[in-house]
């Protein structure tokens, strides 16, 4: 008869009250916006008192960073099960990849802005939240690399190509679609400077 291990409960319990932490300052940021996550907030919000939350979380900061390393953790195995299923023509593929950074992102607006545009003063991840960013990336690079954008400069303006579209899309039309339409153009653009071959996309859509 096999014997099960003994579980820690009260470790149990203790990680499931951080996700409820983690969780009410996410919903207080899509709500009222990053900068609106307090302590005394996020207890009111879990019926907790300010000082019982110091026992889970010492800082603001580390609330935030649970969240970000939470974020980024959710996209990478949402790009792992993404780019398993990507289509074969390079150029199409490469549009897919963005189309699906600019799902993710734009489906969050508190999210992106904490993962991408160092919206909180003071805040510098630790390198265990940060470690799923830097998975994001090789991952990234890896799957470009397949797809003929061998460069690291190459990769980087497709970062930038992508970040700067979507900017301009939260910051002026964040529920529309104005500069995700623009997105089978630059990425003919972009592939065209990097050589990737294939008919344009422009025109089969």
């Amino acid at each position: 008869m096999s014997v099960l291990p003994n579980r820690d409960r009260q470790a149990e319990r203790r990680e499931a009250t951080r996700r409820e932490i983690v969780d009410a300052a996410w919903e207080i940021a899509r709500r009222d916006g990053l900068a609106a996550v307090t302590l005394r907030e996020v207890a009111a919000m879990i019926g907790m008192r300010s000082p019982s939350l110091y026992s889970h979380f010492d800082s603001k900061n580390a609330i935030y960073d649970a969240m970000f390393g939470q974020a980024w953790t959710l996209y990478l195995a949402d790009m792992r099960e993404h780019h398993a299923r990507l289509p074969e023509p390079p150029r199409e593929a490469v549009l897919a990849i963005a189309e699906h950074f600019f799902a993710f992102s734009l489906a969050d607006a508190a999210r992106y802005q904490l993962l991408n545009q160092h919206a909180i003063p003071g805040f510098t991840p630790s390198e265990a939240a940060y470690a799923p960013s830097v998975e994001v990336i090789g991952l990234l690079q890896d799957t470009l690399r397949g797809l003929g954008v061998t460069g690291t400069a190459d990769v980087d303006l497709f970062l930038a190509l992508c970040g700067g579209l979507l900017d301009r899309q939260l910051a002026n039309e964040p529920g529309g679609d104005r500069w995700l339409r623009q997105l089978p153009r630059v990425i003919d653009m972009f592939a065209d400077e990097v050589g990737l071959p294939g008919p344009s996309l422009r025109s089969s859509r």
